[in-house]
């Protein structure tokens, strides 16, 4: 699309002049004799540039520039000067004109600079919408679902965005660490600074101090040219360790350093360069299980985890399920131009029985393969795969007696979980897999019944006679 460009000056001959010039170089161009013609214009035409002469009767240069800053930031402003009243241009550049160009005006010296103050609005139009999608797509209310447990971790995220705190996020493989790390950092005052990743797990341990630190010419075998490493290439932003209990202990020791001191030593360096970094890290691993065993050092633990934010798994957010389901459905339609496909509402117990030990990975993955495999235009129980389709216990097969004075959910649910408690012996782990539940989740809905060993008739009977 060709830029259009005003020019405004009261020196006709010079107006068209400049005109010429640009629609030469391939502008369209609008002129203005005067700073009230050219606010007349800009309120009817859709302008990128103003060129504008400095002194002008009425409405003078400058005052047309702060009236533009205000009124259409998104226009670019250009001020012509005679050589005498430079002092007053660099005045406008301070007010917000991009550059001055001194009379007379010469052709090649006006398209420079024209294309420059363009490419510069171009770039400020495009980190608008960058940082517009990546709100869009790190934003906290991105995040899908609305389980109490998530929307506890992302109230305490959205808490840790606003400082430079260090964050440890742990959570199952797939639950969505990265996700909540990016939007920690876009969301916080480091967003227009990097967000660097680096995962300690993917990374040989040889290779990984220089990865982190970088390395000078010469330093060993292979190190060519001087190398910027992960945390260099972070500096203002945020550094983001996944696996963090993947990293072996002696480079635990530099990392500490970093998180204390603010300096890292690159591989080779004679002295420590200083860096400015928020540090993010996340581990599906138990690292205080890590700590006793000798394989992860106390101090950095205490270090990282000043925010510790635990990621729920999916069979604990059963209720998000269908949520995330349709979130990706859609999208993967898109992607794979399949818009047409359905998926039956019916089908949506199938999705939320299963345990999904991948987490939201794992159900991502699963959609994209229905979306793409799907032969027809409706998604029917034969095309999921084997283990969404096996069978679950009918509620019919409890052979449940309702009675007709009606009967208390509530004291159903408390003897389903006693029952299942005695089945196998109180074993809190298999009565939760029995039920179909996280132990997690039997643990509180004992709590909410008042459940405790001795709670049963059985059991009673039980005690009676150990007293006797």
């Amino acid at each position: 699309m060709t830029n259009r460009i005003l020019v405004v000056d009261d020196d006709e001959s010079l107006r068209r002049v400049t005109q010429v010039q640009l629609e030469q170089a391939g502008f369209k161009t609008l002129t203005a004799s005067d700073g009230a013609e050219a606010l007349n214009i800009l309120q009817k035409s859709p302008v990128d540039l103003v060129i504008t002469d400095l002194k002008m009767p009425g409405i003078s240069g400058l005052e047309l520039l702060k009236r533009i800053r205000t009124e259409y930031p998104d226009i670019s402003v250009v001020m012509l000067t005679a050589f005498g009243t430079i002092d007053t241009a660099v005045e406008a550049m301070k007010a917000g004109a991009y550059d001055y160009i001194t009379k007379p005006v010469h052709a090649d010296e006006l398209e420079l600079v024209v294309r420059r103050s363009l490419e510069h609005l171009q770039l400020l139009v495009d980190n608008r919408l960058l940082r517009s999608s990546l709100d869009a797509k790190y934003g906290f209310e991105n995040i899908i679902g609305q389980s109490k447990s998530l929307l506890y971790v992302l109230d305490m995220a959205s808490r840790a965005a606003q400082t430079d705190a260090t964050v440890l996020i742990h959570g199952e493989t797939g639950t969505g660490k990265e996700l909540l790390a990016k939007a920690v950092h876009f969301n916080s005052r480091r967003r227009e600074k990097p967000f660097v990743t680096i995962n300690c797990g993917a990374i040989p341990k040889d290779l990984l101090e220089s990865e982190l630190f970088g390395h000078v010419k010469g330093s060993f075998t292979g190190a060519v040219a001087h190398r910027k490493g992960k945390v260099e290439s972070a500096d203002g932003g945020t550094l983001f360790l996944d696996e963090i209990g993947e990293m072996p202990l002696e480079l635990q020791v530099k990392l500490l350093r970093l998180i204390q001191q603010g300096e890292i030593e690159k591989v080779g360096a004679p002295s420590a360069s200083m860096v400015d970094v928020r540090i993010i890290a996340a581990t599906h691993r138990n690292l205080e299980a890590m700590i006793e065993d000798g394989a992860f050092r106390e101090d950095l633990y205490y270090r990282l985890s000043v925010i510790p934010l635990e990621l729920p798994p999916l069979r604990e957010r059963a209720d998000d399920v269908p949520q995330l389901v349709q979130h990706f459905f859609s999208k993967l339609k898109q992607k794979h131009g399949r818009e047409g496909l359905t998926l039956p509402i019916s089908l949506m117990p199938y999705f939320s029985n299963y345990r999904w030990p991948g987490n939201i990975r794992e159900l991502e993955n699963v959609i994209e393969r229905l979306v793409v495999l799907t032969p027809g235009n409706e998604i029917t129980i034969s095309d999921l795969p084997a283990f969404l389709r096996r069978e679950h216990p009918s509620i019919d097969n409890l052979n449940i007696e309702l009675p007709s004075q009606g009967i208390s959910l509530e004291a159903i649910e408390k003897e389903l979980i006693l029952k299942a408690l005695e089945k196998f012996n109180w074993n809190q782990t298999h009565a939760a897999k029995y039920l179909d539940i996280s132990r997690k989740t039997l643990i509180y809905r004992m709590e909410k019944h008042g459940i405790q060993r001795g709670n049963s008739a059985q059991d009673e009977e039980e005690a009676e006679r150990a007293l006797d």
